[in-house]
């Protein structure tokens, strides 16, 4: 028990719970106070200070961390999606592929990269026309005709 009494142990511990609870708590903000204790448990570890200084060091250290870096931690790992999807896209945007069946509603096939896809159009088009390919919806291409090869 003696360990206990130890204020950097305790700093430690506490940090360490924030720490575990960030993973079952979304939202990246308990990790900042997790942080901000073990900041203090280093501090408590390096100097002798009181519990009025160690909780202010807690608070300014976390208030500190959540304030100046939770934007850019959050942008850095959380916004991966939408430039990994716009990433995807440009894969298949603007490429060319072969209608493979007649559309009918709206709907058909695609054959692109040897592949064969379920797309959709606004206009009617034919087995063996030529589209281009305007977007990506899942597993469904948005085609348009290749104006290019209207007569």
């Amino acid at each position: 028990m003696d360990l206990l009494s130890n204020p950097a142990v305790v700093w430690f511990l506490i940090g360490l719970g924030l720490l575990i609870l960030e993973l079952i708590l979304p939202g990246l903000l308990v990790l900042f106070f997790g942080i901000g204790a073990w900041i203090t448990a280093l501090a408590c570890a390096l100097f002798r200070i009181d519990l009025n200084v160690q909780i202010a060091v807690f608070l300014v250290s976390s208030l500190l961390g959540l304030v100046l870096l939770r934007k850019f931690l959050k942008k850095r790992f959380f916004d991966r999606k939408n430039t990994e999807i716009e990433d995807q896209l440009e894969e298949f945007k603007g490429r060319r592929a072969k209608v493979v069946s007649d559309f009918v509603n709206g709907s058909g096939q695609v054959e692109f990269k040897g592949t064969m896809w379920k797309a959709e159009s606004g206009a009617p088009l034919k087995k063996g026309d030529s589209v281009i390919i305007t977007g990506k919806d899942s597993i469904t291409l948005i085609v348009n005709p290749n104006k290019s090869q209207e007569k």
